[in-house]
């Protein structure tokens, strides 16, 4: 019975949000002329070829003002030949003093000068190509999905294509040439027409502007806001090259704890196989991640285990399709760091070795998209974690303007009988659908969901049902978010905060935008969630209640003040600090506590700046007081320096553990040049007795390939800093197309 309501009100939401159709300004459009003549990329722009196309301009303010065309203008034009497209773009500038912290590919724009394009290439409103460049001419390239409405998910730069850019600067513009092969995209060639939208940040003037104006409350370069190129000429498939990735690496090791040295090499390597104009089929065998820079460590007082990002560059490519189902915390039906990633028996994090995987990606036809993903890892008898076959298979389907219909099915089975597991852990598969809802405008968000999984002795409550709609207009934002979890759904290869409960999160934000010449806006959040277990009659075991409110200055700077007030009810116990042989605070216990929390953040564009937070209120039964600051120092563009200094002080009544922790993290980033990079990264952790050095060479020879030098050095603070592990890693890659 209960679950026909779900289904029913699923079905009620979906065909509500369909009709919800709002409409905005009149599509801007410029047309895309041929050209047979040769462009040389230099810069300048003074090849007769430009004169055939007509410079597109009148950008308007996205901030501190969507209502007024931009101060500084920019223009830009577009032209193409049969292999290429060609763009060039004159920017006016305050003067020649721009914020460029680092001359790395895949630079970060925030707080920075720089100018993004986004290709829309098969007009769907959801998914987009990004290059972003900058006075320096950098480079920076990246898959958008979700229609880029948060700018934190729905922006993928692990992704990387060949291209060219060169700029040069006067006392009043700069000026950038752009050559992007038409093989560095996915597209349908019978479409006559591209969605497409330029915008820019100006730190001196301290504005941002976009061509397609867009409201400030939704994210800069949001896809329900996009003009249209239009082709003179019908496009031709692109004769995408065959890339092979190969790589050879050395690496030396010493594990102190167990008195073991080692020295191994290894190859292997990658494929990038095109079919046709919208599919791309990715190999990997015995690939290696020596390279990828170590997770950041935390600080964990919940009773939650926490997910950490996924840095490796095979599982984030097109990582959308296979990522993006349920919902953010409570409901991620897969995550790919429970791939190549396992415990061993003392429950440290080691690496599962990966055979060889394979993933098939992109576009069937204009709407609807294919993710198909399959890799085998190898068995650590020694640590009992078997060998796996883990895929997962999706299906998204666009409907009505911006919206879709996904399906998705994950599936994680061992590839031999092993007797140190039990029939339970054997095989595990999940499948669902969900329909994703966003207006022509983006004022209206949400998502409705229906996930079951197949466990064997686990058949009685194994479905997840939920439901999140959001309406964003400039004053107001208002959520609301129904999440029902069943006690024996289980997904093997994602991840969940728990299973078994019922949660309802409602959530309002007002916006005020004063005559204020210091002074963007102010915004008034009132935030809620509570969490209801099933098993014991639905009984609260989580309820709270969060104040904010946060000033906005024009100068990138705010100021925040947070309340919040909590209630929970354990039934587990568990030790907040998880000090050893700490006493756990008992099962089936309620806490009603709150803190008070003051944050800011300094102007971003300053080449010292900080963020900081400090807190203080009850916790459980006793009392914590934080404080976290990350310092940011630069000498722009060579040196990048950042300090993260986070302190917890927590005291609770005997028999349980009181704890001061430290998390202190140095880093420094050289960049000598656009292509020799060196960074260090050092992670003292007193929760985790652990204290790490991380320091990566990065030497990039030729387009896309790269040489790797890193060390990598583990101790345990508590002992006097003795050694755990050291390593030496050296690795070589190259791109070569066939």
């Amino acid at each position: 019975m209960l679950k026909n309501i779900y289904k029913k009100a699923l079905l009620f939401v979906a065909t509500l949000c369909s009709f919800i159709i709002i409409g905005q300004e009149k599509e801007k459009e410029f047309l895309v002329v041929s050209t047979q003549e040769s462009i040389k990329i230099d810069g300048v722009g003074d090849e007769m070829a430009w004169t055939k196309s007509q410079w597109q301009s009148d950008f308007w303010m996205w901030r501190p003002s969507d209502s007024i065309q931009a101060q500084k203008q920019t223009r830009f034009k577009i032209v193409r030949d049969e292999q290429n497209l060609y763009i060039l773009i004159e920017s006016d500038i305050n003067g020649t003093n721009f914020t460029t912290p680092n001359l790395k590919r895949d630079f970060s724009t925030f707080g920075s000068d720089y100018i993004t394009l986004l290709f829309d290439t098969f007009s769907d409103g959801t998914n987009a190509f990004s290059f972003a460049t900058n006075p320096l001419g950098l480079k920076a390239d990246g898959l958008i999905s979700g229609g880029n409405q948060n700018y934190r998910s729905d922006r993928n730069y692990a992704w990387d294509t060949k291209w060219n850019v060169e700029t040069t600067v006067t006392d009043r513009t700069y000026t950038a040439e752009i050559k992007i092969p038409f093989a560095a995209f996915f597209y349908d060639n019978t479409q006559t027409s591209w969605r497409f939208n330029i915008y820019r940040r100006n730190t001196q003037g301290n504005e941002h502007s976009i061509w397609i104006r867009t409201p400030q409350n939704q994210t800069i370069g949001n896809l329900g806001f996009m003009g249209k190129m239009v082709f003179e000429t019908p496009l031709k498939k692109a004769r995408t090259p065959i890339s092979l990735i190969p790589y050879v690496s050395g690496a030396s090791q010493e594990n102190f704890v167990e008195g073991i040295s080692s020295q191994n090499s290894s190859i292997g390597g990658d494929a990038k196989i095109p079919i046709g104009n919208a599919l791309n089929l990715d190999l990997t065998f015995n690939p290696d991640f020596s390279q990828v820079e170590v997770d950041d460590q935390v600080v964990n007082l919940t009773r939650f285990a926490i997910s950490l990002p996924e840095k490796r560059q095979f599982f984030t490519q097109n990582d959308d399709l296979f990522k993006d189902f349920g919902a953010n915390r409570d409901v991620i039906p897969f995550f790919s760091r429970r791939i190549g990633v396992a415990t061993d028996l003392d429950g440290n994090t080691i690496e599962n070795k990966i055979i060889a995987g394979a993933r098939l990606s992109g576009k069937l036809n204009s709407n609807l998209r294919l993710g198909f993903l399959n890799v085998l890892t190898d068995a650590d008898v020694k640590n009992e974690i078997p060998s796996n076959l883990n895929t997962v298979f999706t299906l998204r389907q666009k409907v009505f303007d911006r919206s879709n219909i996904s399906f998705f099915f994950i599936d994680r089975r061992t590839t031999e009988e092993y007797d140190f597991i039990d029939n339970q852990e054997r095989k595990n598969s999940v499948t669902g659908i969900e329909y994703n809802l966003a207006s022509p405008d983006s004022k209206w968000i949400g998502r409705a969901f229906f996930h079951k999984s197949f466990t064997e002795g686990l058949n009685e409550d194994d479905q997840i049902v939920g439901m999140r709609l959001e309406r964003n207009t400039l004053r107001h934002r208002a959520s609301m978010e129904f999440i029902h979890g069943g006690e024996d759904f289980r997904s093997d290869l994602g991840f969940f905060r728990r299973t078994g409960f019922l949660k309802l999160g409602p959530e309002y934000t007002f916006r005020i935008y004063p005559k204020n010449p210091n002074v963007n806006s102010y915004n008034f959040t009132q935030r809620s969630f509570l969490v209801f277990n099933p098993a014991i009659d639905y009984k609260l075991t989580d309820r709270w209640f969060i104040s904010s409110i946060r000033k906005n200055y024009l100068n990138n700077t705010n100021l925040a003040l947070q309340f919040t007030n909590r209630y929970e009810y354990l039934t587990t116990g568990f030790d907040p600090t998880r000090s050893e042989n700490g006493v756990s605070l008992p099962s089936d216990s309620s806490y009603l506590f709150s803190d008070l929390e003051l944050s800011y953040r300094s102007d971003q564009r300053k080449r010292f700046n900080f963020d900081s937070k400090i807190s203080y209120g009850s916790f459980y039964n006793g009392t914590k007081f934080t404080l976290e600051n990350e310092i940011n120092w630069r000498k722009q563009p060579i040196v990048n320096a950042s300090m993260i200094v986070n302190f917890n002080a927590i005291k609770l009544p005997k028999p349980y553990a009181s704890k001061n922790i430290w998390l202190v993290s140095p880093k420094i980033d050289f960049t000598f040049t656009k292509t020799l990079t060196w960074t260090t990264f050092v992670q003292y952790n007193t929760q985790g007795e652990n204290l790490g050095v991380n320091s990566r060479l990065q030497w990039r020879f030729a387009p896309l390939s790269d040489l790797f030098l890193v060390y990598n050095d583990n101790y345990i603070s508590t002992d006097n800093f003795s050694p755990r592990y050291r390593s030496f890693n050296l690795k070589f890659t190259y791109w070569l197309n066939i």
